[in-house]
């Protein structure tokens, strides 16, 4: 059975931090692209960071200079290191996994950015 189970999720003045973790089982991780998307109340759910087993890291620019994606293989966990919010970063982020036809996707977690 696959697992995704988000955490770090909270509410923080703009110009704070929050660190968000994705636990996955059930999946060959290492070789998932892993990713975080989210989505805010009547928009659509947008990519956010994508983190392929070896290459190049996708960011979406609206969050470039100020996310970082990360992951560890050993604890089969992706984060994402979120600096500088601002309040229209305020959404449900939710972890995603992928390998070829495979797509998974995490509960979600509520972020909101205060002004």
């Amino acid at each position: 059975q696959v697992q995704l189970v988000e955490s770090g999720g909270g509410l923080v003045q703009a110009g704070g931090s929050l660190r968000l973790s994705c636990a996955a089982s059930g999946i060959i991780f290492r070789i998932n692209v892993m990713g975080w998307y989210r989505q805010a109340p009547g928009k659509q759910r947008e990519l956010v960071a994508a983190i392929p087993p070896f290459g190049r890291i996708n960011y979406a620019d609206s969050v470039k200079g100020r996310f970082t994606i990360s992951r560890d293989n050993a604890k089969d966990t992706v984060y994402l290191q979120m600096n500088s919010l601002k309040p229209e970063d305020t959404a449900v982020y939710y972890c995603n996994a992928r390998l070829n036809l495979s797509d998974y996707w995490g509960q979600g977690t509520q972020v909101t950015v205060s002004s």
